[in-house]
């Protein structure tokens, strides 16, 4: 006899009990003590000074070097490699191994981005430029580049035809080293570029981290709760969550249904999801400011409705990090075979490419990486709203709000996992 299989909208219904529970377990613990021991608790491995720099140095040549051979791997083989896209090692490389396997290391393992980062290397060894970056532009750059590569991913052929990604990497190179050439290497992959600055808020996650003085372990999100970040910051937060939300709605049944007709009466496709993807970037980001100012009311504070939402935005990292490892581990695994047969061949692609067919119970394990990226963010949540606020009453009222549009991403990102998948329109 076969398991009655479980409902969809219990399993979602259940997500956003779990993450409310969550809250109101946290919400017991009020002693500052504790939750500053656990959040400031770190680890130096003990090495001679000499040695531990002299390893970094080499370390970040390595990188540097990985970063390079894989830039140039990537354009090589998508100009000449097997036009399968499941064969070419370009295709494999960027989304299977880097946007997807790599990324994964960033929250949990440690952000190394800043020694791969090929066009960082690059731009090293160009002059430095005179020019200041505009300050009154803040992060709305990466925000639009975020979501205009996002929009690129859904709606060209960079993920089906290797030589049109090749050509845009040409480009994204040509754009990024100009950028650097102008502002500076630490004004456009500090400020601007979007693949550095979605690392970077990755990296805060990652239980390993370096300083100064060589690396050292903490507890996981520590650096969100340290963090205090600029005006804009908060914006970039919110489209890196709906970033890898949009790319997983638009594979869902309900959109085909909804784009399908439309497209078919003569509305672009394209059109229709960047519309799509701009709406839905400006509902994410008006639900955190209508959180923010609705805080300010709850928690009875002088303290501005701007401050509470650049201070408790990066308690939204841990969601984004959860859902990308629900939507991307499975689709990491399944073409790890076809990305290990392409190093060994580059510029081969006879035959068919081997896959991973992954485990009816493997859904389940999605559910609960979206389910544990929401424990972590009110857990940052909850000791960011105490280094915040004084007493012990305000922290909590001041949650209520952010609270709600948690649950309501759980929510969001649950339902939209247990969709089947369907070829985007």
């Amino acid at each position: 006899m076969e398991p009655a299989a479980v409902p969809t909208w219990l399993v979602v219904v259940t997500g956003g009990g779990v993450v409310g529970a969550s809250f109101l377990f946290t919400s017991l613990l009020t002693d500052r003590g504790p939750m500053h021991a656990v959040a400031g608790a770190r680890a130096r491995p003990t090495s001679p000074r000499g040695l531990a720099g002299g390893l970094a140095r080499a370390g970040r040549r390595a990188f540097q070097l990985v970063g390079l051979l894989a830039l140039l791997a990537v354009l090589v083989a998508g100009l000449v490699g097997p036009l399968t896209p499941t064969a070419n090692l370009a295709v494999l490389l960027v989304w299977a191994g880097w946007w997807a396997g790599y990324t994964m290391t960033v929250y949990l393992a440690a952000d190394t981005w800043p020694a791969v980062n090929p066009w960082r290397t690059l731009a090293g060894l160009l002059p430095s430029p005179d020019r200041e970056y505009p300050a009154r532009l803040g992060a709305w750059p990466s925000v639009v580049g975020l979501l205009g590569l996002v929009w690129l991913e859904v709606t060209s052929p960079v993920t089906d035809e290797p030589r049109f990604l090749a050509a845009l990497v040409l480009g994204y190179t040509a754009v990024t080293l100009a950028g650097a050439a102008t502002f500076g290497r630490e004004a456009w992959f500090g400020a601007v570029d979007p693949v550095s600055r979605v690392f970077r808020w990755y990296g805060k996650l990652a239980p390993v981290r370096r300083t100064d003085d060589g690396l050292e372990l903490v507890v996981p999100g520590a650096a969100l709760v340290e963090t205090r970040p600029d005006r804009d910051d908060s914006a970039f937060v919110v489209a890196l969550l709906w970033a890898t939300t949009f790319d997983g709605l638009v594979s869902t049944p309900p959109w085909a249904a909804v784009a399908g007709p439309l497209v078919e009466a003569g509305v672009p496709s394209a059109l229709l999801s960047l519309v799509a993807l701009a709406a839905g970037f400006g509902l994410f980001y008006a639900a955190l400011v209508a959180a923010s100012r609705r805080s300010r009311r709850t928690a009875d504070t002088y303290v501005t409705a701007g401050h509470l939402r650049r201070t408790l935005a990066p308690s939204l990292v841990p969601i984004a990090a959860g859902y990308h490892l629900a939507h991307y581990l499975g689709y990491f695994l399944g073409l790890a075979p076809a990305l290990l047969v392409a190093l060994a061949n580059p510029l081969g692609g006879a035959g068919t490419p081997p896959t991973l067919l992954l485990p009816e119970w493997f859904g389940a394990l999605r559910l609960s990486f979206i389910v544990l990226g929401h424990l972590a963010a009110v857990g940052v949540a909850h000791v960011v709203a105490f280094e915040t606020f004084p007493g012990r009453l305000q922290p909590i009222r001041s949650q209520f709000p952010f609270i709600v549009i948690m649950i309501a991403y759980t929510v969001t990102s649950m339902w939209i996992v247990t969709q089947p998948y369907v070829e985007p329109v």
